[in-house]
């Protein structure tokens, strides 16, 4: 039976909508279409639990298939966040806290089933060499960030933390952090495209050479000529481009290694301050993760991805997403699109955030929001 339903949310949020000019990724426009050759819903239900506080769920069931209207959170006004990390922010000796927690330590165990390694001995004790590589430390910062949160809950008034948080999102990696934190997926499922995420991001990193570089001390317009000014020096292959817009001041380039050695020659022309490169297997979020695409679409496919309960900002186009097959075309590129984490803590600062969370290992994401506004109030919860 074909069924128009609106219904409300066990939450009350809005969210921001982001300009066209800022937005990445072209998407279709909700409920464009139906899965279905047949006619359009003959019959209708609205339903509305506590219209004062919620906000409009729209989806339109045809026969097995559910098209949910993208634009579910497009009004949402952020008021306590969730902040997952990405990759650099292993550290050795994190998870050791998250054994006092049995929920926490039940991760961990779980982990080891699905990745068939001990997970938790390499968060502990390493080596350092091992857990940096990508294939290791993706997995390892997903499962201690969901950790964290677990640890969050143990302690008192943490429940009520977690349920008044009304918006998350994370760095790269963080990102399906973010996801599985707002039941997008299961912590099996997501742990599962994690792997597969590392392993074909490493697979791409070593069909070619490249690196990743951070520029301190430009802003994002000055490093884009300096991109420019280095690409004018190296062929095709080569280029570079901005991947990681993290925070003013601080913007990291991906591309081909001669590219990025000719973007650290000329940094200091630049008047950059410094330059740092970064302990990554290749080029990230540029055309060089081209091949991990393809896998990571047939992993998404195969993978149960529901509607978040609340906004999960992403990376690609700081926008909400609540169609589970747009979150999953969105993943997909984003392993090969810029990171928009300045626009992001930006938006949300200036949407009104009052208090946000770090959840995992390191302080990476409270120094950017920091820098962004010294008096925005930020706590890191480690695991």
């Amino acid at each position: 039976m074909h069924s128009l339903r609106l219904a409300s949310s066990a939450h009350s949020q809005s969210l921001f909508t982001m300009s066209a000019a800022s937005a990445s990724l072209a998407l279709p426009s909700p409920l464009s279409s139906f899965r279905s050759n047949g006619p359009l819903p003959s019959r209708c239900f609205l339903r509305l639990n506590n219209p004062s506080r919620s906000r409009v769920f729209m989806s339109v069931s045809v026969e097995s298939q559910t098209v949910v209207n993208d634009a579910l959170f497009a009004d949402y006004k952020p008021t306590s966040a969730f902040l997952f990390p990405g990759q650099g922010a292993q550290a050795v000796g994190m998870g050791k806290e998250a054994q006092a927690v049995p929920a926490a330590a039940e991760l961990y165990k779980k982990a080891n089933n699905i990745l068939g390694f001990d997970l938790l001995d390499l968060c502990i004790n390493g080596p350092k060499e091992k857990l940096d590589s990508t294939v290791i430390s993706q997995p390892a910062i997903y499962v201690t960030s969901l950790a964290a949160v677990e640890l969050l809950r143990a302690r008192d008034g943490g429940p009520q933390i977690i349920d008044s948080v009304d918006v998350t999102c994370g760095l790269s990696l963080g990102e399906y952090t973010a996801l599985a934190f707002a039941g997008a997926f299961s912590f099996e499922d997501g742990l599962k495209l994690v792997k597969l995420r590392g392993e074909a991001m490493q697979e791409a990193a070593d069909a070619a050479k490249s690196a990743m570089v951070s520029i301190i001390g430009l802003d994002s317009e000055k490093v884009q000529q300096l991109c420019d000014a280095a690409n004018q020096e190296v062929d095709v292959a080569d280029k570079v481009q901005i991947a990681n817009y993290l925070c003013p001041g601080n913007y990291a380039v991906s591309g081909g290694l001669k590219g990025v050695q000719a973007v650290e020659a000329k940094a200091k022309s630049f008047k950059a301050r410094l330059t740092v490169r970064l302990a990554v297997a290749g080029a990230f979020h540029t055309s060089f993760m081209d091949p991990a695409v393809s896998r990571l679409e047939a992993a998404l496919a195969a993978t149960q991805i529901r509607t978040p309960r609340i906004p999960v900002i992403s990376n690609v186009d700081v926008q909400p997403h609540a169609d589970p097959e747009t979150i999953k075309k969105i993943l997909a590129r984003q392993v090969t699109s810029p990171v928009q984490w300045e626009t992001t803590v930006k938006t949300l600062l200036t949407k009104g955030l009052k208090k946000s969370y770090e959840l995992g290992p390191g302080k990476v994401i409270a120094g950017i929001v920091k820098r962004m506004d010294k008096s925005a109030e930020i706590e890191n919860i480690g695991a």
